[in-house]
Formats: structure tokens, C-alpha cells, sequence
């Protein structure tokens, strides 16, 4: 059934003219500019796209946009999904099976997240170099997964080693701090409680937040390459917690956007 339900929507979007594109980009909460560097783009809004869920976070857009960024086609979507939302694991990625079924060979992704590792302060970028999933599923639970890939994935490099390399060298090209560091992901929505930070920091967590794993996960399942950065929007020190608002997530995260645009686009320019 996924399959035939693959082959529906990847043949309404090409009909809507998304042909052959090369990268994917996922965009995280407050990080939506990206999209409108897309030349000619092409817009289908995730409510006209069959067996596309729909975003229901009032900050994410909820459209899949098909252009140029630096020459190279690209689709980009402007709104994730979350299992905070109510959905499984299979309806948040399934959108990077359609993004694969489309033809992309690169696929990058962006977040929002907490630190636990207190030298990452507000507004630091992080690139993504191996996670944990605490979000108690997998997205490749589930009877049809070995038609669409090997059910035993090797997770031992979850985040291609050449975009990660391709990505610290922009950083060091565009004089951009880019720490490394190991993502915790947990359900949300809410925010993690002094104990839970603690708890975070002594499994060797560097920042937390409520995506990514899933996606991450089924790109390896297809054998897509990813990389992933997250923009560090608070600080989770437990002996001085700080009350933070979806607002000042949204408003760091944006502030913090530029410097995101100008790596994914250095990489997309030099390494596709």
C-alpha cells in the first residue's frame, strides 16, 4: 500500500513539475526563509498533495517548494511533522520517501533545539554527528518496510561523513562557529524538566529537540546521504533554568537562520 501511495504522489508532483531534483532540504521551526531563494519555484501546498500529512503547527508553513538554489534543482520543505502532532513515526517520514521516489541524491535537514552541553550557547550552530532516539518508535516498525529497504539499517554513520566534511569546510570558508555534537530526540511538546536535562547530559547528549531522528533514520533506509544542523535556540543548564517561550525559540532560530542559509548553500554549490 505505501508503495502504490509512493507512486501516486511522486507522479502528482512531477505532473506539477517537480522534475529530477538533486537535494532535499527539511526546514525546522523558524527556519523557513531558505525557501524564498528558490528560483522558478514551484509550490504544492501539503493539502493538495495526495497522502502528504498536514502541518498543524502554527509555525510551520506546510508547503513543498520546487526551484533553483545555485543552479542545482532543489525541493525544499517548509514545514515538518512531529509525532507531538498525533502522528506515527511512518506519516512523519514519509515525506522523504517522496522527496527519494522524486530523485533527490542529497538530503539536508535543519532544527531547532536545546543545548545540554553548556559551551553551545543561543544562536550557535551544530552539525548533527550521531543521535539518540528517545522518542520510544521507530519509523521502520511497520510490515512494509522491507519492500522499501533493508529492515536491519546500520546505524554506526547515521550522517554521511563527505556532506558533514563538505559543511565544515563552508563553515570555516563563510567564518561560521559550526561545534559538533550528538542530538537527543525526544516526543515534546513539552520542554524537558531540570531532572530530564540532567538526565540528557549523562547519556551523552549535546542538545535535545522534538525531530529529526525519524527522517535521519528512513534516509538511511533508502541509502539517502543526510546531514543535519541544529540551531541552538535555549539553554538547558538544570541548577539555572530559565523559562523559555515558543516565541523566543521562533526569534532566535530566525536570527540564527542567515548563517544556516549560507552553509546549505555554499555545500549545494560545491559538493552536488
Amino acid at each position: 500500500m505505501v508503495r502504490e501511495q509512493l507512486i501516486e504522489t511522486t507522479q502528482y508532483l512531477i505532473k506539477k513539475g517537480f522534475e529530477a531534483p538533486e537535494v532535499g532540504i527539511v526546514l525546522g521551526t523558524g527556519l523557513g526563509k531558505l525557501a524564498d531563494e528558490l528560483k522558478n519555484p514551484i509550490v504544492a501546498h501539503y493539502s493538495h498533495i495526495p497522502h502528504f500529512p498536514l502541518a498543524t503547527v502554527e509555525f510551520h508553513s506546510g508547503k513543498l517548494i520546487f526551484g533553483e538554489i545555485e543552479g542545482v534543482k532543489t525541493v525544499v520543505m517548509q514545514g515538518r511533522f512531529h509525532l507531538y502532532e498525533g502522528y506515527d513515526p511512518q506519516q512523519i517520514t514519509y515525506p522523504i520517501r517522496v522527496l527519494h521516489s522524486l530523485g533527490i541524491k542529497k538530503l539536508l535537514i535543519s532544527n531547532a533545539a536545546g543545548s545540554i552541553n553548556l559551551d553551545l550557547k543561543k544562536g550557535t550552530l551544530m552539525l548533527i554527528d550521531d543521535h539518540i532516539n528517545l522518542q520510544g518508535g521507530s519509523p521502520l516498525a511497520f510490515k512494509e518496510a522491507p519492500l522499501l529497504g533493508e529492515r536491519f539499517v546500520d546505524m554506526s554513520q547515521p550522517y554521511d561523513k563527505k556532506l558533514c566534511t563538505a559543511l565544515m569546510a563552508a563553515a570555516e570558508k563563510e567564518g561560521i562557529s559550526l561545534k559538533k555534537g550528538v542530538y537527543a530526540s525526544v516526543i515534546g511538546p513539552q520542554l524537558e524538566t531540570r531532572a530530564e536535562y540532567r538526565y540528557l547530559k549523562l547519556i551523552g547528549a549535546d542538545a535535545v529537540g522534538m525531530s529529526t531522528v525519524p527522517e535521519v533514520i528512513v534516509a538511511n533506509h533508502l541509502k539517502l546521504p543526510v546531514a543535519a544542523i541544529s540551531v541552538i535556540t535555549d539553554e538547558g543548564d538544570p541548577e539555572n533554568l530559565e523559562t523559555v517561550s515558543v516565541n523566543d525559540i521562533i526569534k532566535i532560530a530566525e536570527e540564527a537562520e542567515p548563517k544556516m542559509m549560507r552553509l546549505f548553500k555554499e555545500v549545494i554549490n560545491k559538493s552536488i
